[in-house]
């Protein structure tokens, strides 16, 4: 039996897709390679938006294909887990932050009772 969370699992996936991902960018610079995450995030998500404009029939491009909720959920897929490298790039932790960042997030939706008098 594995004793591994489902977030450790994710956090060794992503570590190990940024770690392919240094390789490849030797000629880089720590600050260009951290830039360059960062920028493909804006880049993911917006092929999300696009996928959704072409399905509702709104996009200024001409519509290669039929789109469906499965390519928005493909690319909303493809943005999150650019997002997660790039904090790997960043700060060597991606899984920990998203955690810390949803408690807090998850916090601040849950209604707050005030004392009674």
């Amino acid at each position: 039996m594995d004793d591994e969370s489902p977030w450790e699992r994710y956090a060794a996936r992503v570590t190990g897709l940024r770690e392919g991902l240094d390789e490849q960018d030797r000629g880089l610079t720590e600050f260009e390679r951290r830039l360059l995450r960062v920028l493909a995030v804006g880049e993911e998500f917006g092929r999300a938006a696009e996928a959704v404009r072409e399905m509702v029939g709104v996009s200024s491009r001409p519509l290669r294909a039929a789109r469906s909720w499965s390519d928005v959920r493909m690319g909303l897929c493809g943005a999150i887990t650019t997002a997660l490298i790039a904090l790997d790039t960043i700060s060597g932790d991606p899984v920990g932050l998203l955690n810390d960042h949803l408690n807090q997030r998850a916090d601040r939706a849950r209604p707050h009772r005030t004392p009674e008098p």
